[in-house]
Parts: C-alpha cells; structure tokens; sequence
C-alpha cells in the first residue's frame, strides 16, 4: 500500500517537473524568439525627409611662404540638436558634432595643428592617407587632453575621398560616435578634368553615412543582446542630419559614400533600382565607371557614385539588406536583415545639364601581384588575428620599402569582419577563388569580409622607410578592434630591423 502511494506521488511530482520544465522552455524558446523578431529594424516608408541635408563646410587653410599648406583641428565637447528641442551631448572637430572637410591637391605639403580640447587622450588618425608612419595618428601618437599635436606630410596619391577619425586603443567606437569624423578630399589635375560633377555641396555631396539610437535627448551606446559585432543603431544620419533631404539642380549628382558606423554594414541603392555609375572607390576612381544597382560598404570604407535625376523627381537612397553570411541568426543579429531610407534628393522642375560620363576615367595606380616577393596569411577569429591579441609593444611584421607582398586574408568566425590597413592601397585579388565584383577592383584601404570568407591582396609598401613607428592593420568594426583585433608592421630598408615602437602597451 504504502509502496502504491509513494508511487503515486513520485508521479505526480515527476509530471509537476515535467510540466514546469515545459512552461520554463516554451517561455525562453518565446523570449529568444522574441529577442530575434525585435531584433530586424527597418525605416523604410517611415522618414519624413523634413530636415535639409547639412553639408560639412570646407576647412579653412593657409599656404604659408614654403607653400606648405596649414589646417586647424580642435576635439571639442559640445551640444548638437538633431531633434528640435532635444540637446544631446556630442563631441567634433571645431564645432559640436563632426569635422570640416579638409582638401589638398596631390604634391602639396600639408600641416594640421591638432589641439585636444577633450577632457580625455585622443588621436586622429588619417584614414586612407599615404604618410610617414608617425604622421598616421594612430594609438601611437596619443593627443593628452588640453595637448597638441602637428603632424605634416607631402601629400603623394591620386584624386581620392578619404576621411579622418580618432584611433584610441580600445576607445574607438566611442570616439567615433560621439562625433568625431570628418572627410579629406584629395585633388589632382587629372581628375579636375573630368566630366565629373565638381561643385562641392551642389552636385557634388558628401555623405558621412552613421546609424544612432537615442535614449532620450542623448545617444545610446550600449550594445543589444547577442550584438557581437558592436553597436547597432535604429535609425541614419547623413552629416549629422536625420530623415535628410537635399535639393539639386544637376542633371548628374556625385555622392562621396562614407560609412562612419561603427559596426553596420550598408548596401546602397535607390528605391527604385535606378542603375547608378560606380565611379571610384577607397582611394580613388576606376579605370571606367561602372553600372551597378547596389554599393555595399562595411565600416570605414567609401565610394564615388554617380546618379541621373530627372527634371522634378524625388529619389530615396535605400540601404538593403547586407549580405554578411552566417546563417539566419548570425545574419539578424549583425544587421544583416535591416533596411533603412538613409536620404532623398529633390530635383529641380529645371536641371542644369551635363555632359555625359566619360567612358574611361583614369589608369588606378593598383599593385601588380605578379610582383610579389612575399606571402603573408591573417586569420580572423575571436577578437584575435592570427590568434593573438594585439600588443602596442610588439611588432608582428617587418616589411622592406619598396616591395609587393600578398595577403590572404581569411574570417574563421560566424560574423562578418572587414580588414583595413594603414598607409597603402591594395588590390582585392580574388574574393572566395574568384575575380572581384565591380564594387572590389578599385584602389582599396578596407575590405569587407563576410562570415567565411576569404580575400587575396596585393599590397606595395613604398614607405618611407621608419623602424621605430608602425602602422596598423585591424578589423575596421570598431568594437572588434578595441578588442584587440589588430596588429603592426614597420617598414624598413632592405637589411634593416625593427625597432621598438615608442609607446607601449602589453595586451588588451
């Protein structure tokens, strides 16, 4: 009998747990579907595009006697109301929020004075810009609060939009968002004869790309649940502009493309699939513009695009949904199933015309990979490259001036990276095995590289030549690279060493 009873209770108790145990399972299979629906963002039908586009003014310089040409740079604390009414706290280069455009012509010698007016260390490091290693501005030229910095450097590269931004090491994603960003346009005579859109802020638009989230007046940094690969935002800006608009009057309109996220990955196209020309890439235009409908860009990278608008039409840049591979999951949590309305143009009911595009626009001044002397792999895994960490006292390679090396370089995790190197412009070789998409052949200093992905450069290092100060290499997802995703080389001349870098800092 009593046998019987306990039996009975043993079931009861067992059926209790079991049904418990199912409720806890339905509820946290619930909850993580939940998380992943909440998790896709789309603003697509939903901006007003009531606000004109800002344009970043164009710096203000001085040619001194020697014809060096001098900028002023100062990191500031300030306010900016992106909403009206709404103050939020952000941070820029001689004003509250974002830079001016600096602009130089190739074979001039430039001089930035850097003042610091943060109260915490920065840098600025010069983004696609062929210098001196300790003119790079990366997390070895700190700038101490209240501190200054003047780097200069003979300008040495073709007709180029590059940008600049802070390098902190593991402070970077901050910097950048708070507003730290501003583009540097690189001239030259060859491309100022062009057929190309020329006028700066009319047919010629410069749009730093940057998704935000708001808590409040102030932004949210913080990082959603199974975000890995750093900070996602709700919404874009355009120079510091939500739901933007800008009105042209051009029969052809340039749009200089950076994207200043800190982790998203953009593909940009028009809502209506209007066929766009590709005219150049990172560091500088094709060899000939071509037709494409969407452009992706990962962190850091940019694009020249050219686009025909009709007499009085509206047309809306769409970002599309990335492809940065790694499954469903992998893909929803690292933006790869967003879509946002980024800005609209507005023609004008009269367009001034324009000459059509030339059919050939330069000879891209790419290594040759034939060239190469030397093969290098890096494997991206984990926050590591090559499974180390990085290190500001170590220098992982030394590379003699003067020569082509290939890299392969390879994502082993299930989320997307990119690879961005200081200082040089590759060549993608070969995406997966196979020949580059017309979006890869130009000149680039930064590559996107979906989950399992692989990619072959060709890189030639021509100085100069400096064995004490390196340059970077690093996952341009800003979140990544704080981590510790990134390495150093030095360049050198032929039989010379590396030295020991001049700041040091051991591990992450």
């Amino acid at each position: 009998m009593f046998r019987f009873v306990g039996a009975v209770r043993l079931k009861r108790v067992l059926a209790v747990l079991g049904a418990v145990a199912g409720v806890l399972a339905v509820a946290v299979g619930g909850g993580v579907f939940w998380v992943w629906r909440a998790a896709e963002v789309s603003t697509v039908g939903a901006e007003a595009f009531d606000t004109e586009l800002r344009v970043p003014p164009v710096a203000p310089s001085r040619v001194r006697a020697d014809g060096t040409r001098v900028f002023d740079l100062r990191m500031q604390a300030g306010s900016t109301e992106f909403r009206p009414g709404a103050a939020t706290s952000t941070w820029g280069f001689n004003g509250g929020y974002l830079g001016p455009t600096l602009r130089a012509r190739r074979g001039e010698r430039v001089e930035v004075n850097v003042r610091n007016g943060l109260d915490e260390p920065s840098t600025v490091h010069w983004h696609g810009m062929h210098l001196p290693a300790a003119m790079d501005g990366g997390p070895h030229q700190p700038v101490p609060a209240g501190g200054a910095w003047t780097p200069s450097w003979t300008v040495n590269q073709p007709a180029a939009t590059l940008w600049y931004h802070p390098h902190p090491h593991g402070g970077t994603e901050q910097h950048v968002q708070r507003g730290l960003a501003g583009m540097f346009l690189v001239d030259d005579d060859a491309t100022q004869r062009l057929a190309l859109p020329h006028s700066y802020g009319a047919d010629d638009l410069p749009l730093i790309v940057q998704d935000v989230k708001f808590r409040g007046a102030q932004f949210d940094h913080g990082h959603a649940m199974f975000r890995d690969v750093g900070f996602l935002g709700t919404r874009t800006m355009v120079n510091g502009t939500l739901s933007p608009y800008r009105r042209v009057d051009a029969e052809l309109v340039r749009l200089r493309l950076l994207n200043a996220s800190a982790a998203r990955v953009y593909a940009f196209g028009f809502a209506d699939n209007r066929d766009i020309a590709l005219v150049g890439t990172d560091g500088g235009l094709l060899s000939h513009p071509e037709t494409v409908t969407r452009v992706p860009l990962s962190p850091g990278e940019r694009a020249e695009v050219v686009v025909r608008m009709r007499p009085g039409e509206t047309a809306v840049l769409r970002s599309y949904p990335p492809d940065g591979g790694g499954g469903f999951w992998g893909r929803r949590f690292s933006g790869g199933d967003d879509c946002f309305d980024v800005l609209q143009l507005r023609a004008a009911r009269q367009l001034r015309p324009a000459a059509p595009l030339p059919a050939t626009l330069t000879d891209p001044e790419l290594p040759d990979a034939r060239n190469a002397v030397r093969k290098r792999d890096f494997d991206l895994a984990m926050a590591t490259i090559n499974g180390r960490g990085m290190d500001m006292s170590r220098v992982d390679h030394t590379i003699v001036r003067g020569t082509t090396e290939l890299w392969t370089v390879r994502n082993q995790d299930g989320m997307p990276h990119n690879f961005h190197v200081h200082d040089v412009q590759f060549r993608v070789v070969d995406m997966n095995g196979a020949p580059p998409l017309p979006t890869l052949r130009g000149p680039k200093d930064t590559v996107f590289l979906p989950a399992g992905a692989t990619a072959t450069l060709a890189l030639r290092f021509d100085g100069p030549p400096d064995p004490d100060h390196p340059y970077m290499y690093h996952c341009h997802l800003l979140y990544h690279e704080d981590l510790g995703m990134m390495g150093q080389f030095v360049v050198v001349e032929p039989g010379q060493q590396a030295g020991a870098p001049p700041y040091s800092h051991h591990g992450h």
